[in-house]
């Protein structure tokens, strides 16, 4: 009991402090500046919660004042079942007033028209929430599960409930409120009032929906051109993955080791690349398009600006994710099944057909589920290829930042995006449910799997090895296009592209005079920020999600993942138009950054969490339970030590990702906070495809470097296995030693 005292004592102290000794409201100057000290704690801008009620007239923040006294006379109850109860109602109400009062009142006065009909006109509104309104909601969040927690909730394991708790109140803010407010704006005017008439106008626009390219007659619409592209990049990419997989686990292929080496350079290269050296070499400027006008006179065409191009990139960019996925699936395939088919007389290419893929169906389904996603969400290669075939990701864009300039049409193509990408997410969860695909237990498994059958095996050779070639050109033009002055003008040698990117004077100290420094110290410093709180929650949840029973939990686990199903260009808009405004005002800061990466990654850790920790015994954790350590100690001194491989692709995963996303990031940078690439976005569009190309190879050297450092500082599980076998012969020996 002393130890929950002590917390509850802890967070009612932090609440106390939110209302008496923090600015209340957003600092436009930022809280960490401490620029807010010099007008502290009187002026209206810094002031407190407790000032804001008795000095500037905003009664309404006294609501949260009045909860937190009656938290603190709730603590002196000496039944601790009426206490928890007390405590959990009152951390409840505390989330929904702060909640309903910020959205409420906005800068000019009330943001309903029913509130102002309710209670009259407000003589001033309040600016958006800060550092004080934002601990004071911890508070209440962390007041509620220590409720719950004393009324015997997750057997009065504070530390369990009070995670679940602050799990569900940040996806709330970060992935649920955005989506919602992505939807409201679909429908209000720019005054904030209710007007459905562009959301109706753009919904039957003909250009999202026209069907004109199946008669003939036209183009298709947009909607119709992204699912197709969608489901043929998603076909493809999962076709050439498993060939991949199959060659590096089924054959004697002689390069094994560099087939896995490939395919980790598309997933740590940014993502317009590709379509960048595809560009130097089948462009009307490009190496291979210049050969064939020379040699045969064919005219150069322009092909490669549209669909077919942005479809190979999103293939090439997406085809080693896919291999990944379906690798460990492929070596995971019982060979004692496909043995007991042979023995029944099934031929190679029966068993294969009818036992080995048809166990392989989880991780094609989640392989083709990853590369439509990843194609829906693509934003760097459309918007390098397409040309004018625009697709949903880049419509959004221009609707937000052309000169269309209409809010409304980019809420109704997420939403069309959005409604794509989950119904894929849904069909596959439908497809699978109900499935077992298991063939791994505990039991041994001799034996080696059957050889590809001839005809199989030629098949995927034949895809594998002209795509290794392939693969290696287009790195091979990324390389070579930052050495090049003007690639199909002038093709001599230079390194001008690297110095105007990269270049420092030492004149009076190091001065960083490379135009891409500023970007690149701005995107490492987020990267670096987001990595570890992307692993931590990540690991976190799928602590929860497998060690925890509790009401809910499929949903919570669900809610979690389709997070992963939203596309980043959805969540880029979802984000500016929920953080632009009250209560939550985030655009144009580091922070807004570091939250879209954290709960736009999550998934991944959360994925990768709950494979590990699945492989851990409850034992362990019983074992140091019943020690008396509490939760938090046996997470921190017994799992993680166990779960260093899921920590380093964690974080490798969201570090990476941090550095190469685009298509949320897009939306959300500033002239302050400008991420590689957007910068890099930004270079291609003025033609700079030099400096385009030294700023990616430098980020690719970059990345390698950090994923090895991760590596290195996580280190190794190590798991100490003792050979009773050998064990046991080594002491036989030595007895009949001492007898001889």
């Amino acid at each position: 009991m002393r130890h929950g005292n002590r917390r509850l004592d802890v967070v009612l102290v932090l609440g106390a402090v939110a209302l008496t000794l923090l600015p209340w409201y957003r600092m436009e100057t930022g809280f960490f500046g401490l620029g807010w000290l010099a007008g502290f704690p009187l002026s209206p801008q810094a002031a407190p919660g407790l000032v804001q009620i008795f000095c500037y007239g905003r009664l309404w923040l006294a609501g949260a004042l009045v909860l937190l006294f009656l938290a603190f006379a709730a603590r002196g109850m000496a039944d601790p079942t009426r206490r928890g109860a007390a405590l959990a109602w009152l951390g409840a109400l505390g989330v929904f007033f702060l909640s309903l009062q910020g959205l409420a009142i906005g800068i000019s006065g009330w943001t309903w028209t029913l509130s102002e009909a309710l209670f009259g006109t407000l003589a001033d509104g309040q600016p958006s929430m800060g550092a004080g309104a934002v601990l004071s909601a911890i508070a209440f969040v962390l007041l509620f599960a220590f409720g719950l927690a004393e009324r015997g909730a997750m057997k009065g394991d504070a530390f369990v409930v009070s995670a679940i708790a602050l799990l569900v109140f940040l996806v709330t803010v970060f992935v649920f409120y955005p989506i919602g407010s992505m939807f409201v704006g679909s429908v209000q005017d720019f005054d904030g009032s209710f007007n459905a008439d562009n959301f109706i106008r753009n919904v039957q626009d003909p250009s999202i929906w026209s069907l004109n390219c199946v008669i003939g007659a036209g183009r298709c619409g947009v909607a119709w051109r992204t699912l197709w592209l969608a489901i043929m990049t998603g076909l493809g990419s999962t076709l050439l993955g498993l060939a991949f997989a199959l060659v590096a686990t089924r054959t004697r292929f002689p390069m094994k080791k560099g087939l896995r080496l490939l395919t980790i350079l598309p997933i740590i290269t940014p993502p317009f690349v590709i379509g960048l050296a595809l560009t130097l070499l089948f462009g009307r400027a490009g190496v291979v398009t210049q050969g064939l006008s020379d040699l045969f006179g064919i005219e150069p065409g322009r092909w490669l600006y549209g669909l077919t191009g942005i479809w190979i990139a999103q293939v090439l960019s997406f085809t080693p994710i896919s291999f990944l996925v379906l690798i460990g699936v492929v070596e995971g395939v019982s060979p004692s099944m496909e043995e007991a088919s042979t023995t029944l007389r099934a031929d190679r290419w029966r068993t294969f057909w009818r036992v080995s893929l048809p166990l392989m169906k989880p991780g094609l389904a989640n392989a083709f589920l990853i590369g439509f996603i990843e194609s829906m969400a693509d934003f760097g290669n459309p918007l390098v290829l397409g040309g004018s075939h625009g697709v949903l990701s880049t419509e959004i864009f221009f609707a937000v930042v052309g000169s269309q300039n209409d809010p409304s049409r980019a809420a109704v193509l997420a939403t069309v995006l959005l409604a794509f990408t989950l119904s894929a997410f849904l069909a596959q969860r439908i497809w699978l449910s109900g499935k077992n695909f298991a063939t791994v237990t505990g039991k041994g498994d001799s034996g080696s799997h059957i050889a590809l059958p001839r005809a199989l095996s030629i098949a995927v050779h034949a895809m594998v090895i002209p795509w290794i070639l392939f693969t290696l050109v287009i790195y091979g033009m990324i390389l070579i296009g930052g050495f090049v002055k003007t690639w199909g003008l002038d093709n001599s040698l230079t390194l001008d592209h690297y110095a105007k990117a990269f270049s420092i004077s030492f004149k009076s100290g190091i001065a960083w005079t490379g135009v891409a420094w500023n970007s690149f110290w701005t995107t490492m410093e987020i990267a670096l920020i987001s990595a570890p709180l992307t692993a931590a929650v990540g690991l976190l949840t799928a602590y929860i999600i497998v060690r925890q029973k509790f009401a809910g939990k499929n949903a919570f686990e669900f809610a979690l993942m389709m997070s992963f199903a939203i596309p980043g260009t959805v969540i880029g808009v979802s984000y500016i138009m929920a953080f632009n405004l009250p209560p939550l005002e985030m655009t144009g800061s580091a922070l807004i950054l570091v939250a879209c990466f954290v709960f736009r990654n999550m998934p991944v850790g959360v994925r990768g969490g709950i494979a590990a920790m699945s492989q851990l015994d409850k034992s362990l954790d019983e074992a140091s339970l019943t020690l008396r350590a509490n939760s938090f100690r046996t997470i921190r001194k017994v799992i993680l030590p166990l779960l260093r491989p899921a920590i380093t692709a964690a974080l490798v995963y969201s570090f990476v990702r941090a550095i190469t996303s685009i298509s949320a990031v897009i939306f959300l940078v500033s002239a302050q906070y400008n991420m590689a690439t957007s910068y890099i976005v930004g270079l291609v569009e003025n033609g700079e495809y030099g400096v385009a190309i030294a700023y990616s190879s430098m980020l690719i050297v970059v990345m390698i470097t950090v994923i090895a450092g991760f590596q290195l500082m996580v280190g190794e599980r190590r798991l100490r296995r003792e050979n009773r076998v050998a064990g046991i012969a080594t002491s036989a020996s030595s007895r009949q030693e001492k007898i001889a």
